[in-house]
């Protein structure tokens, strides 16, 4: 396996969805705005959607890829497989089913602000029943994803996502037509979307494993130990989203802030499902293998590599969105109902968040060399923590500072969470640098810091075509984005920050 070139395959398809989810943010953004109804949608949508990222961005790989690949024996892996698919069904029918009657109380906890506001609340319990099957079906999707990635087949299971982006893009070209109709068909939507993701993931999967549900299972100890891993593993490597999540419950206190916050999150979203998700996806299968054949070098090498281009990735990622976060914000979302103050307040959540752009990676890429290892308990404790942490941040302060407080806290949290990751790695002499990696980092450094000047002189350049008013603002943030990242990719490969060759190096 190679990690750069793994990594550019599902970085790849990952690129494309997030692009695509951008347009329909813009859509979303002209049509709902930052709104009461957009609240109401995002937080429908927040709650399964949490439930996706929870299970699909590499944290049921944790649980799941080091005991299906430490069965060596085919018959022993797919009964073993079976299992699990089985224990899912049956426990993920149960939850869709217990939300779904209990829906008003659930999105009381989700959006406890939202009981002010009936018409509100109301909305959001309906939009809730309605997204709340796509649970279900994209958590079995995320099931056949761990199967194929378990196999270092990483294309298709990062193409599935650009589903959901495809019909909610479909439905919101009819925003005129719809009106106020529209957030229930883009429910629908997002519920269709899970079903097809299924199917599509099925259909692929079946080369590699034959899913048969199974009503007598036989619980043994691999299964028992399969839980007591993915529990914790969703937890801390899930810690982002869950951050984010308790953010949208103290957020649901102040108007519009779910909207604001929603919109910011999205923007970094892209940098950090490179710079940490697929990187901690696509070395866990040969990082869990070398572990178990005691192959240090092997292990070094993968460790170091990742840790390197994780911080290629999002270092010069935080910061552009320092920069230009305003700008940004503008170019993508202000148009139609999305108006000055969102722009101003979404821009204000994202400059705070891009100063935890490399934490949020890092957490992604600490947490794996974890969980090769089979251990999910000390990244759940440390995240367990971190999220106590973030918690006490924003309450106590949520007053005084308003929303804002949930990205700083978050923030925060997460270099919490990832110098105690790093520490305890050191402290168990599980991860050690090597002196090519301290001399990259330099180069990185450097590299980023000239990105950043450069950049800032083209927002400053183009400064009046940014304007809230302008509509090809757009245009000239994208042909500064390009000019940057060119210059920082042929500066990094001059001063041979990054190299070439190691795409065809296999590790």
């Amino acid at each position: 396996m190679n990690i750069i070139k793994s990594t550019g395959t599902f970085s790849f398809f990952t690129i494309i969805s997030r692009l695509l989810g951008y347009l329909r943010d813009i859509l979303i953004a002209i049509f709902l705005g930052a709104g009461p109804i957009a609240d109401a949608f995002f937080v429908a949508f927040r709650i399964p959607n949490t439930f996706r990222r929870l299970f699909s961005e590499g944290t049921f790989n944790a649980a799941f890829i080091p005991s299906y690949s430490s069965l060596l024996n085919k018959k022993k892996s797919e009964n073993f497989a079976n299992n699990i698919f089985s224990l899912l069904i049956l426990g993920l029918l149960f939850l869709t089913i217990i939300i779904e009657i209990f829906a008003p109380l659930f999105v009381f906890l989700i959006a406890p602000g939202f009981e002010s506001d009936y018409e509100k609340m109301e909305l959001a319990i309906k939009l809730t029943r309605i997204t709340i099957p796509f649970l279900l079906f994209i958590s079995l999707a995320s099931f056949f994803s761990a199967i194929l990635n378990s196999h270092n087949k990483f294309a298709i299971a990062s193409a599935a996502p650009i589903i959901l982006n495809i019909l909610l893009i479909g439905v919101l070209f009819f925003g005129k037509i719809l009106n106020d109709k529209l957030v229930y068909y883009l429910s629908f939507a997002i519920t269709l979307s899970g079903i097809l993701q299924f199917i599509f993931l099925f259909f692929f999967v079946k080369k590699y494993y034959s899913p048969h549900f199974k009503v007598f299972i036989k619980i043994d100890q691999k299964i028992k130990t399969f839980f007591k891993k993915l529990l914790p593993s969703i937890f801390s490597s899930g810690v982002t989203q869950i951050n984010i999540l308790v953010g949208t419950i103290i957020a649901s206190f102040q108007a519009s802030a779910v909207s604001y916050l929603y919109y910011a999150d999205r923007v970094y979203q892209i940098n950090l499902a490179i710079a940490g998700i697929a990187i901690g996806t696509v070395i866990l299968p040969q990082l869990s293998r070398h572990v178990q054949n005691k192959k240090k070098d092997k292990i070094d090498l993968i460790q170091n590599k990742s840790l390197e281009l994780s911080l290629f990735l999002s270092i010069p990622a935080a910061i552009a969105l320092l920069i230009a976060s305003e700008q940004i914000i503008s170019s993508l979302f202000g148009y139609g109902s999305f108006d000055e103050d969102s722009v101003k307040n979404s821009a204000e959540a994202l400059f705070y968040f891009a100063l935890g752009l490399p934490a949020f990676s890092l957490i992604k890429v600490f947490s794996t060399f974890f969980f090769a290892r089979h251990n999910t308990k000390t990244p759940f404790y440390i995240s367990l923590v971190s999220v106590l942490l973030n918690i006490l941040i924003s309450v106590s302060l949520f007053r005084q500072i308003g929303f804002l407080i949930i990205p700083i806290a978050t923030t925060i949290s997460s270099w919490f969470n990832v110098t105690l990751l790093f520490l305890i790695l050191r402290k168990r002499k599980l991860f050690s640098f090597n002196l090519i990696f301290i001399n990259t980092i330099i180069k990185i450094l450097f590299a980023s810091i000239l990105m950043g000047i450069l950049f800032y002189y083209l927002i400053n350049f183009f400064d009046n075509k940014f304007l809230y008013e302008e509509v090809l603002k757009s245009i000239y943030l994208i042909g500064s984005m390009i000019l940057g990242i060119m210059f920082y990719f042929f500066l990094s490969i001059f001063i041979k920050a990054f190299k070439i060759s190691d795409i065809s190096l296999k590790y």
